[in-house]
Parts: C-alpha cells; sequence; structure tokens
C-alpha cells in the first residue's frame, strides 16, 4: 500500500471529520485522477473542470511539454466535442481548413478519389473537418485545465485498489489518492498493464515518418492542400497545418518490419526515407528534398480488449483502443471517449463508480473497434463507406449504454 498525501488543487479534505470548516453534511467532491496529459487526458480534465463536485488532477511523466513537429485531423466528429467546451474558436483560427481533400496514384498522380470538405462537410455533420499542428491542438487543451490539476514530472510507479478508493504512487516518491483512475498512458500504457498484465500491442511492421516543416523551404514547388498519395505497399499524406499555408506537414505508412520503437521522438533517416519514396511523383520527391529532419514512429495496434475497465480504474483512447491513423481518427476516438465518460461519471456517486465506467465501456467499445478495424485495412473504398457514420456521431447526444458487464 503506498502511503497518500495531498496531491490536489483543494487542500481541504471535506472527508476529515476533523476539520471544523466544513459542515458536516458536506458532500465530498469526486477525486477523479487521469494519468496521461496527452489528447484524450487533457480532453478529460477539460470536461470533467466544469463539473460541480468532481476534482480531478492530471499527472504526467514529462517535465515540460514540447511542439513535436506533428500534423493532427480533427474530423467532425471531433470538433463538435470541443466545440462544448469553448475550443472551436481557437481550432477554427489556428487550423487549416481545405475544400478539398485528393487521393492520386502515387507514380502518375493521377486524381482516384476528390473528397469535398470545407462547406459541405460542415453543412453535412454539423462542424468542420480541420487540419492543423497537433502543439496547436494540445495547447488548445491545456489552456481550459486549470493550471493547479496538471503535475507534471509525475510517472506512474503503481497502483493500490482498496475498498475506498485508489493509492497511486509515483517514482519522484510522490503519492496521491483518488476515488476514480483514469489511464489515459497511451498505447504502452502501465495502468493497463497493471490492470490486466503485460500485452505487447501489435507491431504492424510499418512505420510512419513524419514532420513539419516551413512551406518556404519547397522553393516554388506546388502542392495539394490536402493529399494522399497511393503507392502499392505504402502511401504518404501531405498537408498544410495552418490558414496561412506557410507550414507543410507529412506523414507516411512504410514497410519497415524489423523496427518497432514506439517513439514521438525518435529521429528517422532521411536517406532511408527519400529511397523508399523514389519512385514516387515528382512533387511528392520534392516535398522530401525539402524536408530539413524528420521524426519515425512505429504503427501499433490491438485486437479490441475483453474489457476496459476494473471497479474504479478505466482506460481511455491508446490505452485501450490504439489504431493505425489511415482514418485520422485516433486522437478523435480518444476525444469521444472523454465526452462520453464525462457524462457517465456526471452526478455518479462513489458506490455507482464502477458502474458507470461499465457504461462508458459498453458505450464507446464497439464504435471503436469497428473504426480501429476499418482503419486497420487502409482500403479507399472501405473508407468511404464509413465516413458518414464516423463524421455524423455526437459524442453529447449519443445513446449510452443501458447494458454493462
Amino acid at each position: 500500500m503506498f502511503p497518500t498525501v495531498n496531491l490536489w488543487p483543494k487542500t481541504l479534505d471535506v472527508r476529515d471529520p476533523m476539520s471544523s470548516k466544513v459542515a458536516s453534511n458536506a458532500k465530498a467532491p469526486l477525486r477523479v485522477a487521469v494519468v496521461g496529459a496527452g489528447i484524450g487526458g487533457l480532453a478529460l480534465a477539460a470536461m470533467l473542470a466544469r463539473q460541480t463536485n468532481v476534482e480531478v488532477r492530471v499527472f504526467e511523466q514529462a517535465r515540460r511539454f514540447s511542439r513535436v513537429g506533428a500534423g493532427i485531423q480533427q474530423t467532425p466528429n471531433s470538433v463538435k466535442v470541443l466545440r462544448e467546451i469553448g475550443l472551436e474558436g481557437t481550432l477554427r483560427e489556428k487550423a487549416f481548413r481545405p475544400d478539398v481533400s485528393l487521393n492520386r496514384q502515387f507514380d502518375t498522380g493521377e486524381m482516384t478519389w476528390e473528397r469535398r470538405l470545407g462547406a459541405e462537410v460542415e453543412a453535412r455533420y454539423g462542424a468542420p473537418h480541420l487540419y492543423m499542428h497537433r502543439g496547436d491542438l494540445h495547447e488548445a487543451l491545456l489552456a481550459a485545465v486549470p493550471d493547479s490539476c496538471i503535475a507534471l514530472g509525475h510517472k506512474l510507479a503503481g497502483l493500490d485498489v482498496e475498498r475506498n478508493g485508489v493509492a497511486l504512487g509515483f517514482e519522484n516518491g510522490a503519492t496521491a489518492r483518488a476515488d476514480v483512475v483514469i489511464g489515459a498512458d497511451g498505447v504502452h500504457s502501465l495502468v493497463r498493464e497493471l490492470l490486466f498484465g503485460p500485452e505487447a500491442p501489435r507491431f504492424t511492421g510499418r512505420v510512419a515518418y513524419r514532420t513539419t516543416f516551413p512551406a518556404e523551404r519547397l522553393g516554388g514547388a506546388q502542392i495539394d492542400g490536402s493529399c494522399k498519395w497511393w503507392g502499392p505497399d505504402r502511401h504518404i499524406v501531405i498537408y498544410y497545418v495552418n490558414p496561412r499555408r506557410d507550414e507543410v506537414y507529412f506523414v507516411t505508412s512504410t514497410p519497415e518490419p524489423d523496427f518497432a520503437v514506439e517513439s514521438w521522438s525518435q529521429e528517422g533517416d532521411l536517406s532511408v526515407l527519400k529511397a523508399a519514396y523514389a519512385e514516387f511523383h515528382p512533387i511528392v520527391r520534392a516535398v522530401l528534398d525539402a524536408c530539413p529532419r524528420v521524426h519515425k514512429w512505429a504503427l501499433f495496434e490491438r485486437d479490441p480488449m475483453p474489457w476496459w475497465h476494473e471497479g474504479p480504474v478505466a482506460l481511455l483512447g491508446d490505452a485501450c483502443h490504439p489504431m493505425t491513423p489511415y482514418m485520422a481518427q485516433g486522437a478523435a476516438q480518444a476525444i469521444e471517449d472523454a465526452a462520453v465518460l464525462s457524462r457517465c461519471l456526471h452526478g455518479a456517486e462513489r458506490e455507482a463508480v464502477s458502474e458507470a465506467l461499465a457504461r462508458y465501456e459498453s458505450t464507446r467499445k464497439p464504435r471503436t473497434s469497428r473504426i480501429a478495424r476499418i482503419s486497420s485495412l487502409n482500403d479507399m473504398h472501405k473508407i468511404k463507406a464509413e465516413i458518414a457514420g464516423v463524421y455524423g456521431y455526437d459524442a453529447w447526444t449519443a445513446p449510452l449504454a443501458e447494458r454493462t458487464r
């Protein structure tokens, strides 16, 4: 068992019968500990921080946040969630909104699919489809969470689930106690391992090379605002990440079965990358020639887990449903998770926390499992068939599951 100290933003513990500052009938707030300050963890914290009678704390192992060169798409289903916590205006200001996203044949440049975006998508699904820098999205979410709710430099070491809550221990020696713990700690989640035992996610045999760089480095080469270039066994996606079109992002899916390092900061070898796309169209080669440096990220997936929670502890996002990026739904599904989980926890009594987490799991598992399966196929026609169901979903109004395990 971990000895516990108060690491919560409010120092007064209303459950302390010795406190003379609180009326005897005061109801103690529900304390929620979120492990991981990524997109999903911060989204959940921002939502819970707006609820009365909830205290949320985010424990992040990094000592500071860094702006890794990565783009991200915020599809209408995700923007609808973020709209409710006041972030839509910031996203529109920071993001690039193309009218179309093109799909091209890798060598000839022949267009194989023109996806209408812009006003057409917004009118149909109730929110825009935005392309942006991941750092801008993270910054917006961070600004929506009170500073006092975030503890940096806290790498989880272990959990003790007890009759009256959960004790958390960290590698820096700090400890905390919570009524609910949410593991938003990524594909190699320690919370998941502590709950269900070690289980490595499956390496797909593919890697993503990705980076952002100033558009001026293109030297006049003309690129589409958003385009996916399809090769026989690999592809590359290229788009702008802001409305000024002065920063370019690309990400690849490249077969490299001997590489399995899952890291946001692993450097890639530009010569290896260029060789892998040497047969692609001159525009693609011009983008790679303009790139000053690149990061390399192994792509993992996992078969749907039989369950996501145990008692007062549950998983969110990549911790329970990692997926390939081919439908641009990894972060979007974590954000949807956060909305549904916040709905399930709203007004929950401590005695009913496990039931609330079970309801969240039952609501989210079918949708995330389907999207992960379709995404893993990376099939243009199958992705087309899923768009309406993916974009049309609203996590704030979707029915919550009645049956729970």
